[in-house]
């Protein structure tokens, strides 16, 4: 009993990080993770696993809006960062989620002054965010190649916060490779309401060339946000494919 509620209670710190990076995808704000300073955030709290689980998307206005994070915001990232390192045995994606937050951290914190030309680049606290340090990328690459549609659709749309303009890695480059079963998976997840997953796919169709124009994208979309309810994950994701839609960004 105790465990469940501690899961409710992270699902609900994670859904106010979410409304918050929807909040400021809307409007260009910053986003509120944390009334205290990163160090004083306390042993026991939820503030740095929700942070871990939205991941890189809750920077993902700065990016877009080409904006400086606020100050705090980056220490709390930083700290989650630092705090859930992928074990040996980790799930890629669960690697891939954790690179795709190192490399925003590199993104806001590197100097490239701070080292010699070819010196793979680490934040202040040491963490390597060489962007170019893909994870096993040649073996997830032929992974995703070899995947069913259904299976790779599912494996980006948790993988939605590498879905970022300019952003190359193995994933994106699977995914530029099968648009249309990309495509495919959207409509099966709109058919079985599976609202996250749709919003998730949405989000990489929107960067893909080839896209069939017959998908009627822009709908669906607008469709998924609509159905998806009070679900701030679901409306991070469709808000953060309209941002990219009109900015005409791609992969």
């Amino acid at each position: 009993m105790e465990q469940s509620g501690t899961s409710a209670l992270l699902q609900g710190a994670v859904q106010d990080l979410a409304s918050g990076v929807v909040s400021a995808l809307r409007g260009g704000d910053h986003v509120r993770v944390s009334g205290t300073p990163a160090e004083d955030v306390p042993t026991g709290s939820l503030t740095l696993p929700a942070v871990r689980v939205v991941g890189a998307d809750l920077l993902l206005p700065q990016v877009l809006f080409g904006t400086p994070p606020d100050v705090a915001e980056i220490a709390v990232f930083r700290k989650a960062v630092e705090a859930f390192p992928p074990r040996a045995d980790a799930a890629p994606t669960v690697r891939w989620s954790h690179w795709a937050m190192r490399r925003t951290l590199h993104r806001f914190e590197a100097d490239p002054h701070d080292a010699p030309p070819g010196t793979p680049a680490q934040g202040p606290a040491g963490i390597d965010t060489d962007p170019d340090a893909d994870p096993d990328a040649g073996t997830d690459s032929d992974r995703l190649d070899g995947a069913s549609w259904q299976l790779l659709t599912h494996q980006l749309a948790v993988l939605a916060p590498l879905a970022v303009p300019g952003a190359e890695c193995a994933v994106s480059e699977a995914a530029r490779r099968r648009p249309v079963d990309v495509a495919r998976g959207f409509v099966r997840a709109v058919r079985r309401r599976d609202w996250q997953q749709a919003a998730g796919a949405g989000r990489w169709l929107t960067l893909l060339d080839g896209v069939p124009p017959e998908l009627g994208l822009e709908t669906g979309l607008d469709f998924v946000d609509l159905m998806g309810g009070d679900d701030p994950r679901v409306a991070l994701q469709v808000q953060a494919a309209r941002v990219m839609r009109a900015t005409g960004a791609a992969v």
